[in-house]
């Protein structure tokens, strides 16, 4: 075995979908969000399990992204851009039926010049400051923008995961001082703003990394088991040093497993100090610089040379290891390395 195995369990995305999906009303619909390559684990098969559990509403980063989910789902699911209508994507968005999330004056012009046929969605800024249009900027144009019947309004909360941010209540008031008595649905909600309650629902909820097994989504099933083979076993006595600039040392003599899979695979640099894996059972600490292509782990306590570690399971998920590194479960995950040998768990032909 030359490489790592990313377990990828799809009924357990489906059933967090449900889950998240249950939280809201009726007539409130779930949307997903499977940008950046599902975030990090197959955009189609993702998406296709998804879209077997009953979502029919897709959030992804760029037109490029969006093409590729249609060519995978076919024409029935909606599918919108945050990106919005970029110079040189008109005839992406034309071919793949997308719906740009309109980010600006700019970009609501050229879509309107581009696409007017084309169904679109505005973006609006209720205090984020990264995408959308600010109060002002609705004012000016909310009137021709209405006119030519968005699909979907949506805004993004900064601070959703933790719910006793005022932030958020004053997102939520600043979204219905921009949006109320307009006939147009309406989204605020990813998957913190899910948790935080109706309030915050509106008419479509758009989750994603809740769909993953990460936080603030702390009841969801777990996605993601890592496996990585052990390449060698040696010995090395007191005060021998481990991996560059020897930044460990061994204080008594012990037992050290060089094992495949380092940085280029997602397990950042970082990690180490404090990083343990699992040797069955038992834990087993990293030693050394986490390197490019392996770790090196302390396995002297250990009765027998393991032949693989467990960097990722259902005890040990993305954001426990996440911490280590002083990152989030959104980084490790879509970090995983595209060398890893990829098993589904309710893999469904795409299609």
């Amino acid at each position: 075995m030359a490489t790592g195995t990313l377990h990828i369990d799809l009924e357990a995305i489906a059933a967090n979908w449900r889950a998240l999906d249950a939280l809201s009303a009726a007539t409130c619909e779930t949307g997903a969000c499977v940008k950046a390559d599902g975030y990090g684990l197959g955009l189609t098969q993702v998406a296709q399990r998804l879209r077997d559990a009953g979502c029919r509403a897709y959030f992804v980063a760029s037109a490029a992204e969006g093409l590729e989910l249609r060519r995978a789902l076919g024409p029935e699911p909606r599918i919108h851009v945050f990106y919005g209508h970029m110079a040189g994507d008109t005839a992406t968005l034309q071919r793949a039926d997308l719906v740009p999330m309109l980010t600006s004056i700019e970009q609501l012009t050229r879509h309107l010049e581009a696409l007017p046929r084309q169904p679109f969605g505005i973006q609006l800024d209720t205090g984020m400051n990264r995408l959308g249009l600010k109060m002002a900027e609705w004012a000016a144009v909310a009137e021709i923008a209405l006119a030519a019947d968005p699909v979907l309004v949506m805004s993004h909360l900064s601070d959703a995961e933790d719910p006793d941010c005022p932030r958020n209540a004053a997102q939520l008031a600043r979204f219905h001082e921009m949006t109320d008595g307009i006939d147009v649905p309406r989204s605020l909600a990813a998957t913190g703003g899910t948790l935080l309650g109706p309030d915050y629902h509106f008419d479509m909820t758009r989750p994603g990394i809740g769909l993953y097994g990460g936080r603030p989504h702390v009841r969801a099933e777990p996605v993601v088991a890592l496996t990585l083979p052990v390449i060698a076993c040696f010995d090395i006595a007191a005060g021998e040093g481990v991996g560059y600039n020897a930044s460990w040392t061994a204080p008594a003599p012990t037992r050290i497993a060089t094992v495949a899979g380092g940085y280029a695979d997602g397990l950042l640099r970082a990690l180490q100090p404090g990083m343990e894996v699992m040797a069955g059972p038992v834990p087993c600490p990293v030693v050394g610089r986490v390197s490019m292509d392996a770790l090196t782990v302390d396995i002297g306590h250990l009765d027998a040379d393991p032949e693989h570690v467990t960097v990722l399971d259902a005890h040990h998920g993305v954001d426990a290891l996440a911490d280590g590194a002083g990152t989030i479960g959104y980084e490790m995950l879509t970090a995983l390395g595209a060398r890893y040998l990829r098993k589904y768990r309710g893999l469904r032909p795409i299609g």
